[in-house]
């Protein structure tokens, strides 16, 4: 009886699919102003496992709404920012920038102002790896990556 146990719980441990392993780094927010309604968060995605993943979605009790949003140039060359309902691509191995003037986290209807050295909580749905709390500190004067370029995968 032990044996089939064994048997059974060792062939389940070895069909489970190899989820992807996510890291998170550089990550900060920011608004406008002081008393902006509106806000964002910045940060590199790096899968470590062997497995593509998606950044499906994103929630936080600090607005009313948050969204994954990148910017997109029309025919006329202006710049627009749109919602990405489909989320981004973080292949196995790679890296996913989450940056200003392309892919960031969009907090709308801020419940309170993103103050200096305050820390954000926002969590991170992956399409294979879940929920993921991050803990993002309010960085007003930040700008960017270190001159990654913006919104690029890797």
């Amino acid at each position: 009886m032990i044996k089939t146990i064994l048997t059974g719980a060792t062939a389940l441990f070895f069909a489970l699919p190899a989820f992807a392993e996510i890291e998170v780094s550089d990550a900060y927010a920011r608004s406008a102003s002081p008393m902006a309604k509106t806000g964002a968060a910045f940060m590199i995605l790096r899968n470590t496992g062997a497995e593509d993943d998606r950044l499906v979605d994103v929630s936080s009790d600090i607005a009313a709404k948050v969204e994954l949003h990148t910017h997109e140039e029309n025919a006329e060359g202006v710049m627009r920012m749109i919602h990405v309902e489909e989320g981004f691509d973080l292949p196995a191995g790679g890296e996913t920038v989450l940056q200003r003037g392309g892919k960031h986290v969009m907090m709308m209807g801020l419940n309170e102002p993103l103050d200096e050295g305050k820390t954000v909580s926002i969590t991170l749905t992956f399409e294979k790896a879940g929920d993921m709390v991050v803990d993002v500190p309010v960085d007003l004067e930040r700008q960017d990556h270190g001159g990654m370029d913006k919104g690029k995968s890797r």
